[in-house]
């Protein structure tokens, strides 16, 4: 994992000033960084009995789609409001600054089925919180939460009532 995070490249005042964001594309650029990433975000749930994986808008896809291939999972894909195609449920979030929502489709997971929620960045934790209700909400079984990279000096993880995080690099 040195050389992955070796890749990660810091945009400082991005997308406002104070902000330093973490760029995870050269991570994704690089063929042999992206395969040990997906490894790495899959390989504590392969003997969980995971049914889908679901990936937030949009880096999150890039991730959660291979890593659903590793586990032999469906894919669900959790969108910004009016992108799905089909009968949605919604759920709203504030972030540091703004608020939002989330949707998936109101078939998207059976009722107990075992989900692991993947993402590229947990800062604050609003958008993966509201991940977790959403998937709760059409009681589906959340079994985990799977990050490239936690920024904990934000405090994320304690909005996910309990849901087991697996963060690959954490920033204190």
């Amino acid at each position: 994992m040195d050389y992955v995070t070796s890749l990660i490249r810091d945009i400082p005042d991005f997308p406002k000033p104070g902000v330093t964001f973490k760029d995870i594309t050269p991570v994704l650029a690089d063929s042999q960084a992206l395969k040990t990433l997906v490894d790495a975000l899959a390989e504590p749930y392969k003997d969980q009995g995971i049914s889908k994986v679901a990936g937030i808008e949009a880096r999150g896809f890039t991730l959660a789609t291979p890593v659903a291939d590793r586990l032999g999972a469906g894919f669900i894909p959790m969108r910004k409001p009016g992108k799905l195609p089909w009968k949605t449920v919604r759920e709203d979030y504030s972030l540091e600054y703004g608020a939002d929502a989330l949707e998936i489709h109101t078939d998207a997971a059976e009722p107990g089925e075992r989900i692991l929620i993947v993402d590229d960045v947990i800062a604050t934790g609003g958008t993966a919180a509201a991940a977790v209700r959403l998937l709760r909400g059409v009681n589906a079984d959340v079994v985990g939460f799977s990050v490239f990279i936690e920024l904990v000096f934000l405090d994320g993880v304690s909005k996910l009532n309990g849901v087991p995080v697996n963060a690959l690099v954490r920033y204190d």
